[in-house]
């Protein structure tokens, strides 16, 4: 972007959202999936704009500067980066990209260096993180500048560390353009988001991104999963510090010796020559993995290895990730955000390793608006993974519930799966409770933390924990007081 972009204009500050815009800032104005951002430019002049960037050419006789940009995020978060320069100097800033594991990695990582007695922030799917105190979270990436709004307020009360998950949405989109990373993360890859990238190899390229450094340096450090194939691809420059992690002889940072239980992991971390015994409220084989990657990216920001143990041990749980819902009933019931084919065969291995002899219950759905070609591999990886699945809604969105489901039951029949199908995810939760017999794990997949269902365009609050809770109740159980 060009210097003089703005030359001329004297402005005060930057805004994309038309409802929030002061005396003397620049609009962006942006073409959304519904709306086209240049409808609201005049609304915004009219409270005060003093110019408006957008990527349409300006229409006539408009009242203020109108910049035609090629790339207007981009634009966005270069003068983002320039108006709070002092807050991008002043953090020192981890990204965790990837298909699944993004949160919990996340969430290790903030543990640790909180175990460090650090300040911290978090952005991500399930939250907001500022200086630990907790906001919703709107989009797993934001928009650049409320990222550095997030971060200023972060370095006023003290951060110096901000931990982000990043999107491939965020990437391809520019919402992290020319943002300095010290540390990048990659978990996996697997089918996801083929709604938005045209083929896998186009998501993986988006990923590629962050450790490519987009208008800015690439990362210091790069943390990458040694198990993963698309991880191997991955490119590095020359200088940056590359930390493998694994479970295999290929990894610098591996688990070995790992044991997986109810009471969570216990495995030995083998570092340069050397080995520590990990112990973790979590559980299942993937969690060894975010685990891995949340200490690659301390021992990669020079943290000794104590102190990243104590940050992984503090973490007993993270919202919906495996999130167990006990009311004292004699079978698991777990809740879990899974929504791709790769995470739910990871929780379903997780949970028949915990169930033993007793029988594993799956209950899924699948996003409406979404990419449907995982529809038929989540259906078929829960048929293959589960004794008894109960297909049912996740957020349908605008979409035809029946179309979702019957794009699931493809997979379900192809595993010859037993199976059954209840569009109400209220009653299908019941449904499953009721089939659940002692020593079972029943998984509650793809809303984890989310408190809403999205139905032909109404959102309605709806939580599977609360529902498991109240259903369980109502069953007679009630879990005793510690």
């Amino acid at each position: 972007m060009s210097d003089d972009v703005l030359a001329g204009i004297e402005w005060t500050g930057l805004e994309y959202h038309s409802g929030r815009v002061q005396p003397g800032d620049v609009f962006f104005a942006f073409a959304g999936a519904k709306t086209d951002g240049t409808r609201f430019a005049l609304e915004a002049v009219g409270k005060g704009a003093v110019a408006v960037i957008s990527e349409s050419p300006p229409p006539a006789s408009f009242p203020v500067r109108w910049i035609q940009v090629e790339h207007g995020r981009r634009t966005l978060a270069e003068l983002a980066r320039r108006r709070y320069a002092s807050t991008a100097a002043s953090l020192t800033l981890t990204g965790v990209t990837g298909t699944n594991g993004k949160s919990t990695t996340c969430a290790l990582i903030d543990s640790i260096h909180r175990a460090a007695g650090r300040v911290t922030a978090m952005v991500g799917t399930i939250s907001y993180e500022i200086a630990g105190e907790t906001r919703p979270s709107i989009n797993t990436t934001p928009e650049s500048l409320d990222l550095y709004r997030l971060f200023e307020e972060a370095v006023g009360r003290g951060a110096a560390h901000a931990t982000m998950e990043v999107s491939s949405h965020g990437l391809a989109l520019g919402r992290v353009w020319a943002m300095a990373f010290h540390t990048t993360v990659f978990t996996n890859l697997t089918q996801d988001h083929l709604d938005f990238h045209p083929s896998m190899e186009d998501y993986f390229r988006a990923k590629c991104l962050l450790f490519e450094g987009q208008g800015a340096p690439p990362p210091r450090v790069a943390v990458l999963n040694a198990d993963d194939e698309w991880a191997r691809r991955i490119p590095v420059a020359g200088g940056q510090r590359v930390i493998r992690y694994g479970t295999g002889a290929g990894a610098d940072l591996r688990a070995c010796k790992t044991e997986v239980g109810f009471d969570g992991l216990r495995f030995d971390l083998a570092w340069e020559g050397q080995r520590w015994p990990v112990r973790s409220s979590l559980t299942g084989l993937f969690n060894v993995y975010n685990i891995l990657a949340a200490a690659g990216a301390g021992l990669g920001q020079d943290l000794d290895v104590e102190t990243i143990l104590r940050g992984i041990a503090a973490r007993d749980t993270v919202p919906g990730r495996f999130e167990r819902v006990d009311e004292g009933q004699p079978f698991l019931v777990v809740v879990d955000y899974a929504h791709t084919p790769d995470a739910l065969r990871n929780v379903l291995a997780a949970a028949r390793k915990l169930a033993g002899h007793g029988r594993v219950i799956c209950l899924f759905g699948c996003g409406g608006d979404r990419d449907r070609g995982k529809r038929p591999l989540m259906g078929q990886a829960a048929g293959e993974l589960s004794d008894l699945t109960i297909l049912t809604s996740d957020n349908p969105r605008g979409e035809d519930p029946i179309r979702i489901l019957n794009d699931a039951l493809v997979g379900l029949q192809r595993a010859n799966a037993e199976y059954r199908v209840e569009p109400d995810r209220g009653k299908a939760i019941r449904l499953a409770l009721a089939q659940a017999r002692p020593g079972d794990a029943l998984v509650l997949a793809g809303k984890g933390h989310e408190t809403y269902q999205v139905l032909r365009g109404e959102t309605i609050h709806f939580d599977d924990r609360e529902e498991a809770r109240a259903a369980l109740r109502q069953a007679g159980f009630l879990r005793r007081a510690e």
